[in-house]
């Protein structure tokens, strides 16, 4: 079976990509500063989780519109690596157990993007454009 013409979407897809890892990632930051759509167990929040939480919330919403998608993206993959390593790697080495998958497919998803850049629909396409 030949999927080749499948690749002239590459770009759109690739967007579709950004935007639901940007939306799911925001989420996380939206739970820690605003409870929402559940209270975060732990208030006050830490220094560590604040970091976190303003790194979801604005690195979330920044990957979601395309705008600075690589440096959000550095910053959000460095983020889940250290989330990793500091949080559930200690648990157990293997992330069914240790709860780490989410953080993992996080992690190499942003890291992903750094390289790939944001696809289509994006507003790093807009800022970038120079006017004459």
């Amino acid at each position: 079976m030949d999927f080749r013409y499948l690749a002239r979407y590459q770009p759109q897809l690739l967007a579709l990509l950004r935007i639901v890892a940007g939306l799911l990632f925001l989420e996380h930051g939206i739970q820690k500063f605003f409870g929402f759509p559940a209270p975060f167990p732990l208030h006050p929040l830490p220094t560590m989780l604040v970091v976190a939480g303003a790194i979801e919330l604005v690195g979330g919403l920044l990957i979601t519109i395309g705008l600075f998608t690589r440096l959000a993206a550095f910053i959000a993959s460095g983020e889940m690596a250290v989330a990793y390593f500091m949080i559930h790697n200690p648990q157990s080495f293997w992330p069914i157990l240790n709860k780490g998958e989410v953080v993992i497919l996080f992690c190499f998803t942003f890291f992903y993007l750094i390289f790939a850049g944001p696809g289509s629909w994006a507003l790093d396409h807009v800022v970038g454009k120079k006017t004459t």
